[in-house]
Order: C-alpha cells, then sequence, then structure tokens
C-alpha cells in the first residue's frame, strides 16, 4: 500500500513510474519487501500496485491520506519565501529583493494537487563568522518548535548564481550542524534558486554548458557540507528552482528550467519520496531489527577480520630448524681447503678474453656460494650453542636458588671535583630508559614546517627473565582526526617444537575502537610436518566477531613445501568463511639459489558469495647480481593484475633507472614549451 500511496503522487505530478526518482523509490520499497518476505513477488507486486494506483486515481472516491511537513534553512536573500509561495501558487509570504522578509519562524499550510503540505519557513542566515551567535539563536528557536513534530525532510537554500570557490558558507553550515547535528544532513535536499540565470564564462572564454554550471555549483555546496558534517560519504541531491516571473513556461502554466526541466514536480517528489520510505522503515520497524543494529554500529566486513585472521602472526623457523634434509648437505668446510684467490680490478677484469672473463665468474661465484653455505651452517650451530647454554643456565640457577646469597657491596666513588681524586666515574652516562620514542615524519602533511603528524613507542623486555613481551604503538593526529594504533604480543615456548603466541590490537575506527585478542599455538607434529591452530575475537563497539583458524605446513623436501589453511569468522548472525592452497617450490640450496616459485589458490564465502583468488609469483635470476620478478594474480570477478619487476644491485643498472623520471620531465617540458609557443 506505500508503493500504491507514492504511484499516486507521481501520477498526479504528471510523472510516470520511468522517472528517475520513481523509479529508485520503487526499487528501494522492492528491497524492504524483501527483508520483510523471505518469498518477495517483485514483479507481481509492482504491477499490481500500478494497476491499483491507476484504479484508485480515475475513481477519485479514495481519498490520499498523506502529509509532508518541510524545514526550510538557508541564507538570506536566497529565495525561501519566493520558494514556497511558488509551491502553492500563491502569495502567502512578503518576498522582497533587498531585504530579508521573514523575521520569526512560522508554519504555511496548504494543499497541492489535493496533497497536504506544511512548509516552515525560518529567517534568513548569515555566512559571516561574526553572526554566527544570532544564527545559533534562530536555530535553536527551530529547533524548540520541531522537536513535537520533526519535519519529513530538510531544504537547504543557495544560489546557482553565485560563483564562490572559497569556503565563506563552511561557518554557517557548521553552526547547523552544531545545533541540529549531523544527522540533519542525511535527510537533506539542496535547493539552487535563480537556476534560470546564464552560465557565466569558462576559462577560455566560452560560456559553460548549462550541465556543467549547474555541476560545478552543486559540488561547491556538496563539499562544503561535508566539510561541515565531518563525512566525505555524504551526497545529497539537488533540485533546481527559479521563481522569476519572465521564467518561460509549459502550456500547462509551469516553469520550465533552461535544461527542459519542470521543476515543481520534481522538487515535491524528492521531498514526498524521503517520507514515503521513512514510512516504509517505520513499518519494517529497523530500530528493533538486527539489520538497524549493524548500520547503528560501525563494524568491519567480515572478510576483512578473515583476512587479518588468516595472516602469521608467530614464527615456525624454530620448527624447521631440523626438518630438512641434511644428509647431501655440504658443511662448508670445503671453503677453507680451497686455494687462496685474489679479485680482480675493473681493469684486470677489461683486459681478459670472453673465456677467461666467464672462467673467472665461473670461480667467482663458486666461491661465494660456499663461503655464504658456510656461514649459514655457523649460524645454526650458533642457534643451538644458545640454546644448549641456555638451558644449562637455567638449570645452574636451579641448582643456587636456595643457597644463601650475599649481595656484594657497592664500590666508594670518589666525591666530585676532588682535588686528590681528579678522575670522576659515572654509574649512567645514558637514560636507563628502555623505551625507543620516535616522531612520525609526513612532510605533506597540515604542518609543514615541522612535519610531525605523530608519535611512535615501542619497547621489548622480558617478563621474569622468560617471557618476551613486546610493546608497539603510533598515535597520528591532525586538525580533525585523531587515530591510535597499538599492540602488545607475546610469546611462550612450551617445549622443544612447541610454541604460542597472544597478542592484543588497538585500532581507533573513526571514533571508536575496535580490540582484537589473538591467539596462535605452533607445534611439530611429525618430522616435516607442522601445525598451526588459533583464535581472534574482536570487539567494536557493541558488537562482537569470533574467529577460529587452522593450518598445516608439510615440507615435502628442501625445495617443496605445502601449507594449507582453514578459517571461519561469525558475528551479529552472520558468517563468512575461507581457506587457502599455497605450494612454495625453490632451490635446493635456497637461498643460495635465488630460484623461488610460489602458487597460491584462495576460495573466501561471505552471504552465498563465492571469491576464488590465484596468486603466481616467480623470481629467475637474471646474472649475477639481478633478480626478475614475475607475478600475477586472478580472480573469478574478473579482477586481476599481472606486473614484471627487475631488481639489480649493480650500480649502472640503478643508474638507468633514476634517469627515467628525468627523462619524463624533461619531455614534459619541452612539450609544454611547444605548445606555449
Amino acid at each position: 500500500m506505500i508503493r500504491v500511496k507514492f504511484l499516486r503522487l507521481a501520477r498526479r505530478f504528471g510523472q510516470t513510474p520511468h522517472n528517475m526518482v520513481v523509479s529508485q523509490v520503487l526499487y528501494r520499497l522492492g528491497l524492504a519487501e524483501q527483508l520483510r518476505r523471505t518469498n518477495a513477488h517483485g514483479s507481481f507486486s509492482s504491477d499490481r500496485a500500478r494497476e491499483m494506483a491507476e484504479r484508485l486515481e480515475a475513481a477519485g472516491n479514495e481519498p490520499l491520506d498523506f502529509l509532508c511537513t518541510i524545514l526550510v534553512l538557508g541564507k538570506t536573500g536566497v529565495g525561501k519565501s519566493a520558494t514556497i509561495n511558488s509551491i502553492f501558487d500563491d502569495t502567502r509570504l512578503d518576498t522582497s529583493a533587498f531585504d530579508s522578509s521573514t523575521r520569526k519562524v512560522q508554519e504555511v499550510v496548504g494543499t497541492v494537487e489535493g496533497i497536504k503540505v506544511k512548509v516552515i519557513d525560518t529567517p534568513g542566515l548569515s555566512c559571516s563568522s561574526l553572526e554566527q551567535h544570532h544564527n545559533q539563536k534562530v536555530l535553536n528557536s527551530v529547533k524548540r518548535l520541531i522537536s513535537k513534530n520533526p519535519p519529513d525532510i530538510v531544504l537547504y537554500f543557495d544560489r546557482l548564481d553565485m560563483q564562490s570557490r572559497d569556503n565563506g558558507d563552511v561557518p554557517l553550515l557548521q553552526t547547523i550542524t552544531k545545533v541540529f547535528g549531523a544527522s540533519v544532513w542525511f535527510n537533506a535536499i539542496v535547493v539552487l534558486t535563480h537556476a534560470g540565470s546564464a552560465p557565466p564564462d569558462g576559462l577560455n572564454g566560452i560560456p559553460l554548458s548549462y550541465e556543467m554550471f549547474v555541476t560545478q555549483r552543486s559540488h561547491v555546496v556538496q563539499q562544503a557540507i561535508r566539510q561541515a558534517a565531518g563525512d566525505i560519504r555524504l551526497m545529497n541531491p539537488v533540485s533546481l528552482v527559479e521563481n522569476h516571473a519572465a521564467c518561460r513556461t509549459n502550456r500547462a502554466g509551469q516553469r520550465v528550467l533552461p535544461n527542459g526541466q519542470v521543476w515543481k514536480p520534481q522538487l515535491l517528489l524528492l521531498c514526498f519520496a524521503s517520507k514515503v520510505l521513512a514510512e516504509a522503515n517505520i513499518l519494517l520497524k529497523l530500530e528493533e531489527s538486527s539489520i538497524a543494529k549493524v548500520s547503528r554500529t560501525r563494524v568491519p566486513p567480515l572478510p576483512f577480520l578473515l583476512s587479518s585472521l588468516q595472516e602469521q602472526y608467530g614464527d615456525d623457523d624454530d620448527l624447521e630448524d631440523d626438518s630438512g634434509d641434511d644428509s647431501d648437505s655440504d658443511d662448508g668446510s670445503d671453503y677453507d681447503d680451497l686455494p687462496p684467490f685474489k679479485r680482480l680490478t675493473k681493469a684486470q677484469l677489461s683486459k681478459l678474453n670472453s673465456a677467461q672473463r666467464k672462467a673467472y665468474l665461473e670461480e667467482l661465484d663458486y666461491r661465494e656460494k660456499l663461503f655464504y653455505r658456510k656461514q649459514l651452517k655457523e649460524e645454526k650451530m650458533r642457534r643451538k650453542l644458545m640454546k644448549k647454554m641456555a638451558a644449562e643456565a637455567s638449570t645452574r640457577t636451579n641448582d643456587f636458588r636456595n643457597s644463601n646469597l650475599v649481595p656484594m657491596p657497592d664500590m666508594a666513588l670518589p666525591s666530585s671535583f676532588d682535588s686528590d681524586n681528579p678522575s670522576h666515574r659515572y654509574r649512567f652516562l645514558d637514560t636507563p630508559s628502555e623505551w625507543f620514542v620516535r616522531p612520525v615524519l609526513e612532510t605533506q602533511g597540515w604542518d609543514h614546517d615541522v612535519g610531525y603528524e605523530g608519535l611512535n613507542v615501542e619497547r621489548l623486555f622480558a617478563v621474569k627473565g622468560k617471557v618476551p613481551l613486546s610493546i608497539s604503538g603510533q598515535l597520528t593526529k591532525d586538525k580533525k582526526d585523531c587515530s591510535l594504533q597499538m599492540e602488545v604480543a607475546s610469546s611462550v615456548k612450551h617445549a622443544e617444537g612447541k610454541t604460542t603466541s597472544l597478542g592484543l590490537d588497538l585500532q581507533s575506527v573513526g571514533k571508536d575502537m575496535a580490540y582484537t585478542i589473538r591467539g596462535e599455538s605452533r607445534f611439530k607434529n611429525f618430522r616435516r610436518n607442522n601445525t598451526a591452530a588459533g583464535i581472534s575475537a574482536t570487539f567494536l563497539g557493541d558488537s562482537i566477531s569470533a574467529g577460529v583458524k587452522i593450518e598445516d605446513k608439510l615440507i615435502v623436501n628442501k625445495q617443496l613445501r605445502v601449507l594449507v589453511s582453514g578459517v571461519a569468522m561469525t558475528g551479529r548472525g552472520d558468517m563468512a568463511s575461507g581457506g587457502r592452497l599455497e605450494a612454495t617450490l625453490r632451490d635446493k640450496d635456497y637461498p643460495i639459489g635465488r630460484m623461488l616459485s610460489t602458487l597460491a589458490l584462495s576460495v573466501v564465502d561471505w552471504h552465498g558469495d563465492l571469491a576464488i583468488g590465484c596468486n603466481i609469483q616467480s623470481q629467475i635470476p637474471a646474472g649475477r647480481a639481478s633478480n626478475l620478478v614475475g607475478h600475477a594474480n586472478l580472480s573469478n570477478k574478473g579482477s586481476g593484475q599481472v606486473g614484471i619487476r627487475l631488481n639489480s644491485s649493480e650500480h649502472i643498472e640503478l643508474a638507468l633507472v633514476a634517469l627515467v623520471p628525468i627523462f619524463q620531465s624533461i619531455r614534459k617540458l619541452l612539450q609544454n614549451y611547444s605548445e606555449s609557443t
């Protein structure tokens, strides 16, 4: 019946369902019907509603129970009262071209095409910063008047022919936001009067088209409203109005704009559409449903939480120390048995022929690989030795724990600047604080002189000398927003091959704070298999999202590794799940050999929508000091990316890469010079 009512309203203004406003409202009503019913008959209901509306309008016996209340706000002299007179086709209010005609808040009630309309006219407001106190008094009186009967729609008036591009209107818009709240703009229409004005000249001296003229002016007003409301997502509809008596009219006597649009039906349809959609929301009882609760609270989408849970927080390097096959490995002793070798200079290398150069480079690569392999072997032995020493130290601590220890007295220090003892000793030459504090630099931020946009704090210490704990946080602040990110993480090793990581993440999401508690355990269940299980819980406002993760990594041999993981996240009756399959193929002596290829397949299921992605990346050596990296990803949604990257540590290649932007800048300068001449 709401659909029937709106179709009758549109029919009285001569608008068909093909009108843009009418079609959008019918589409949203169809969505509301799908929320209300599990098996909505969309096409049948639309046809039936259209037939019923035509039959009722043709009979003329069924009254239309509809009342729309409109609140009018705007600057002085923009044509608010004149527009109200044009809506009712009668002089209800006095107008003046040189002074504000409305001195107090007043209501104007009448009928338009048999539809009851009540307009609340308000005094004109000023954009001057000195007049904002007066504006606030006027708006407070309006707020008291509408507190019992809120309006269905708010019309904010401005002039189309005012070509100001500065932020002069922002103080007024901020005062309106301060009095009524930012929600006043969520149900507001921007009305631009004097819409019959001729477009001004553009930058090239040619008059702008009418569409470009309207677009530019609408963008300026909408941008000022977004800045005042603090919400860049706002997109208020714009309606054009012309009240001058010389405005062109059609055969029915309706005023027509230069673009051929009859403005009065369009403006009233926008107002009635807001009223109709509000009635549909009340019928759905959104304020009591879970849908409204989700919309009132900024809940991160579950796929985002799913991907963050799938990340690896722990370090499983310790679990892989003995997982590889070392039977055929080289312990690096061959490097010590090599005969002496003298590296040649560039001048000496240039004197060699091609065969000698090739033999020299092959010998150099062979020696570098052996030396690198020796370093890796020594590092592995050092880590094992440190583990052994730590175990022995723990045993000795337990042996001496019950003994009576007498602390050694502090050494007596001489007085400062004593003639007998000219030397002076300090216990601490620098601060004992272990907190690492540094500024966050942003040269393009709002404070260009200082360049500091925030503060970063880090601390790493051990609880009781056993449990490592890291604290890191970053606070950034600009003229409008302040954001905080903080992480507290710890890792506990239960036994050989078993570790547990715990963490607490804090992050500001708009004006709310999101708290994430996560835990993950990794253990080696077989010689070549590592398994991990983790849980996560995110608190944001009054919502809680929880997830679980299971991961298994199989080390087939030194070259091939396969990882399989599955995650699931739920919150507010919603659920998302996904999985990942990743295979890594690398050189047998990696990282000495630089060949590395990765193939990954990921699947995410959310609301029955299945997203499948494939990611391929391969690294191939392209010389002694260069690598060629290619990557490609593709999804079943039709999106993808392909890239090729070449990195090198050779000085000549780096210099050539740096010349590319220089050549581009020179080419642009030459083009601009040729165009100007």
